[in-house]
């Protein structure tokens, strides 16, 4: 892969060691695709001041890195990554969000493609996200509770308007949204199924289907639901977040190296620039019809022009 690549070189890791393998390469930031169990990756990256982000594990495996990060707050920026496809849930919704003057309800559905391959590292992931984690976070009337049991299973409608069955889960979106937003309700589920492009035989794509509810500016109800939709399935959108985290942590896109300190990644993606490159990956966001028909719409394409604009 490495040689695909160009410009790269594959080493074997040792998470055991000091350096994980690394030795005196130089090295600008660390990005952790897999579970990392040891949080060696992070450690390295304190001890060289570097900066890191991980997006792998789940909101209750949250603590080994938030206490290495307290221990030593002045040593890197860390990035909490395990966002939805790192950035292509959490900045449409954000920027969604600019619509309202209050938002009530934000609801996620997530659909990946049971032909939507991915590497061991990822289906293991997943796995333990979906199965292992036995309850998931959601935020209902101002409260954080765990969805268990029965409460774990819900459904959604894909963007062609198929019902999915879904399964309740609790990314770090859940957490920024809720706090960024102050929307007392915020869920996410997921499901795994035929995406709607394959439906209609076309290739795989991946789905996000992403509603909010609230009201506008003169108080009157508003609602709007979108889908963020790539033809490549999970694994673009991923590399697009993970890439620009990346070059925002470093400043290869021109601004300042991100500061020391503790973030999810839509607090480092530029909405504008984000929604761009989108587009240049292939990727689209689709105008849906809200659930909430009494409600009045805004077009999120109306949203993601003007951001691209002021940008």
């Amino acid at each position: 892969m490495a040689d695909e690549i160009g410009n790269a070189e594959g080493i074997a890791m040792d998470l055991s060691a000091g350096d994980p393998g690394i030795g005196d390469r130089p090295v600008g930031a660390i990005a952790v695709l897999f579970t990392d169990q040891k949080v060696a990756g992070l450690s390295f990256a304190q001890d060289r001041g570097m900066p890191y982000v991980n997006i792998s594990p789940g909101i209750i495996e949250l603590g080994p890195e938030v206490a290495a990060y307290i221990q030593r707050p002045d040593a890197s920026a860390v990035v909490l990554g395990t966002e939805w496809l790192v950035g292509a849930t959490s900045v449409p919704a954000m920027a969604a969000a600019t619509a309202f003057s209050h938002v009530e309800d934000i609801r996620i559905g997530a659909l990946l493609d049971t032909e939507d391959a991915f590497g061991p590292a990822a289906e293991t992931d997943l796995e333990r996200q979906t199965q292992a984690m036995a309850a998931a976070l959601e935020r209902r009337e101002g409260a954080f509770a765990w969805r268990t049991g029965d409460t774990t299973t819900s459904r959604f409608r894909a963007v062609d308007g198929t019902e999915m069955q879904a399964s309740a889960l609790s990314p770090n979106d859940l957490l920024g949204l809720s706090m960024a937003t102050g929307a007392p309700n915020v869920r996410f589920d997921l499901a795994i199924g035929v995406s709607s492009s394959r439906r209609a035989g076309e290739p795989l794509s991946a789905e996000i289907l992403i509603e909010l509810s609230g009201t506008d500016p003169e108080g009157s109800p508003l609602a709007m639901r979108f889908a963020v939709v790539h033809p490549g399935g999970q694994m673009p959108l991923t590399g697009l977040g993970v890439a620009m985290v990346l070059e925002s942590l470093t400043g290869l896109g021109g601004q300042a190296p991100t500061q020391a300190g503790l973030y999810f990644p839509y607090q480092l993606l530029d909405a504008g620039t984000y929604f761009a490159r989108l587009r240049h990956i292939g990727g689209s966001i689709v105008d849906l019809e809200p659930e909430e028909k009494s409600s009045k719409t805004v077009s999120m394409e109306h949203i993601v022009t003007d951001v691209r604009r002021a940008a």
